[in-house]
């Protein structure tokens, strides 16, 4: 495994529409083993190929806090989304100096495949819903920016 640099604002990689993963193979396998590397040393929740630079359908996420959570989304899509929202701030690895609050759906039901290409579902709620819409968004060319309807500022708490 290897840390990979994290793409930041202004790289236009971040506003691309991402391929699908077609090949399911060791190079896959190490994109996604070098992104949860990277994810975990920049202590995110998640991170999706484009921003490492990667123009493919693949994103990592793990929201435990002890990293005993980590799943791989390679393909996903979301096939159902609650009525019921959450409004809650949000960040992100990309834009390191930007917070927001964001309105997402409370509960997702995804589709994915797995590294070996085996397809699967999954419905999340809470964190783990806001950053399955957060980090599928970066696969449209959809940025944090694109998604605050709010400012918020960290440092306010303290």
């Amino acid at each position: 495994m290897a840390l990979r640099k994290i793409v930041t604002d202004g790289d236009p990689v971040l506003l691309k529409h991402c391929k699908p993963v077609e090949k399911f193979d060791s190079r896959l396998a190490e994109l996604l083993d070098d992104m949860a590397e990277t994810m975990y040393n920049a202590d995110g929740l998640g991170l999706a190929a484009p921003q490492v630079g990667i123009i493919r359908r693949a994103v990592v996420i793990d929201v435990s806090g002890d990293r005993s959570g980590l799943i791989e989304l390679v393909n996903p899509e979301i096939i159902e989304r609650s009525e019921e929202t959450q409004y809650g701030t949000e960040g992100c690895l990309s834009f390191p100096e930007l917070y927001g609050y964001v309105t997402r759906p409370k509960t997702v039901k995804f589709r994915a495949q797995d590294r070996n290409g085996d397809f699967y579902e999954k419905e999340v709620s809470d964190l783990f819903a806001r950053a399955v819409c957060h980090e599928l968004d970066h696969l449209d060319g959809r940025v944090l920016p694109d998604n605050i309807e709010e400012p918020y500022d960290p440092d306010d708490e303290k």
